[in-house]
């Protein structure tokens, strides 16, 4: 399936969204890999791990993009060779982008009930006793836990903890949007949160707000 959605989020941010239903070599043809890439690409073992790769390439060709633009830092942040800021998520069966002049992050989780068991780890669980069920607190669990996570592909700080560092603004299941803070030693920046749900899925993206 070739572009599943695209969210233009602003005049200067794009999400974009791949459905992997392709196979590996589907994918893989009409792509060219840097010589790094090709080796991350060939080494990795779960083949949708490798699918996820690929179909990240696809939606950097939707932009005009190629594997030769994209690197990553030091601390793993990828970045293009432009002025634009990019951040990169796959997960399962999706994979996304989100593509900005100011910085971004983006996360895509599956909703699964085991997040409720690990959410004393990333934020205080006392905020969720309101909600009416167990899939109400799934489902505003996994949006939380991606807004950090987008949050924290943002910032790039070694050290920072989504439970100490990370704070996301309550809100309502039906608003679909927030917003969030991080401060970590002497740097602080604060994001607008988005977040789209399809088909079992969870995508959150953050935007820094200057």
């Amino acid at each position: 399936m070739p572009l599943y959605k695209t969210i233009t989020v602003n005049p200067s941010t794009k999400v974009l969204i791949w459905k992997i239903e392709e196979s590996y070599d589907s994918l893989a043809k009409g792509i060219e890999l840097t010589h790094h890439c090709r080796q991350r690409v060939d080494g990795m073992k779960s083949d949708l791990h490798r699918r996820g790769f690929m179909s990240v390439r696809h939606l950097l060709a939707e932009e005009g993009y190629t594997d030769h633009d994209l690197y990553y830092d030091e601390k793993g942040k990828p970045h293009l060779n432009t002025h634009k800021k990019i951040s990169i998520t796959h997960s399962f069966t999706f994979s996304a982008i989100i593509i900005s002049d100011i910085e971004v992050g983006i996360d895509i989780e599956m909703q699964r009930p085991k997040i409720i068991k690990i959410a004393h780890k990333f934020t205080p669980l006392e905020e969720y006793r309101t909600l009416a069920n167990d899939d109400a607190v799934m489902r505003k669990l996994t949006m939380v836990w991606g807004a950090k996570e987008s949050i924290y592909k943002s910032f790039a700080e070694k050290g920072v903890s989504f439970l100490q560092h990370i704070y996301v603004e309550d809100f309502r299941l039906d608003e679909m949007e927030t917003s969030a803070s991080v401060v970590y030693k002497n740097k602080s920046e604060t994001y607008k949160i988005n977040f789209e749900e399809f088909e079992g899925f969870t995508c959150a993206y953050a935007v820094i707000l200057n």
